[in-house]
């Protein structure tokens, strides 16, 4: 009998399958009070245009149902309910996250938002979505696909919880295609980010990981094929500031 055991990738190390969904629980618990302000630090604040990008390419209608996975601070739900027009028409959103204090943080916000019936807060993981199938009108998942053990999984549950003609869009950090700014990124991101990570949220290592998971995560069309393979139709994306991110569109045809 084989003792060999499933690896898969922790930023640039290899773990057992079943440890990775622990490990980046550990880092999400780490950083959850400071998430949003070290995204504003990493980025410039550019991280804003580019969920501002989703939302506009998802149009949000007044009816829409939304499942935001990995959302648990509530940042692209809030955005999503924030256009759709009217602002109390029938739109929901559900934030799913598998770390309970990132929803906590999201459920904050919320309720300082007076936002408590359109939005909700489950926690789940993203690859057994506690979800009725065809109950959503559109699911999105930003900076978190990359932190799942199974991608393919993953993909497979944003079909099955989409109704059909339902959209899925996945706002993701990307492989950088324009000459000198990939060299000025890489600069940043491995000498930066990481600084920024210990000075701020006092957790060095956890930023370590983040940058290496951007690097360890399928280029554009490699990811593109992934969530064709996952059943979608008319799937296409989008570069953003160069390829430093990317959107990915797919529809439940």
């Amino acid at each position: 009998m084989s003792n060999e055991r499933n690896t898969t990738s922790f930023g640039f190390r290899e773990v057992p399958e079943e440890d990775k969904s622990r490990l980046v629980g550990r880092v999400f618990s780490s950083v959850a009070r400071n998430y949003d302000a070290m995204n504003d630090l990493m980025s410039g604040g550019v991280h804003r245009l580019w969920k501002a990008a989703l939302i506009g390419w998802l149009a949000p209608s007044a009816d829409m149902a939304l499942i935001d996975v990995a959302g648990g601070t509530g940042d692209i739900a809030f955005r999503f309910l924030d256009r759709t027009v009217p602002k109390k028409g029938r739109a929901s959103a559900i934030v799913c996250d598998i770390n309970y204090e990132m929803l906590s943080v999201g459920a904050e916000r919320a309720a300082k938002r007076n936002d408590n019936e359109r939005v909700t807060f489950a926690c789940g993981d993203a690859e057994r979505l506690p979800f009725k199938s065809e109950s959503a009108d559109a699911y999105t998942i930003a900076f978190g696909i990359r932190n799942v053990t199974h991608i393919d999984r993953a993909l497979t549950e944003a079909y099955r919880v989409l109704r059909p003609g339902g959209r899925f869009l996945c706002l993701e950090f990307s492989h950088v295609d324009v000459p000198i700014l990939d060299r000025l990124y890489e600069m940043w991101s491995f000498n930066a980010i990481p600084a920024i990570g210990a000075a701020v949220a006092n957790d060095r290592a956890a930023y370590e990981y983040l940058v290496e998971s951007i690097r360890r995560f399928p280029p554009q069309p490699a990811f593109g094929k992934m969530i064709e393979q996952a059943g979608f139709g008319r799937v296409t994306w989008r570069n953003l500031t160069g390829g430093i991110a990317a959107i990915h569109s797919g529809w439940k045809l």
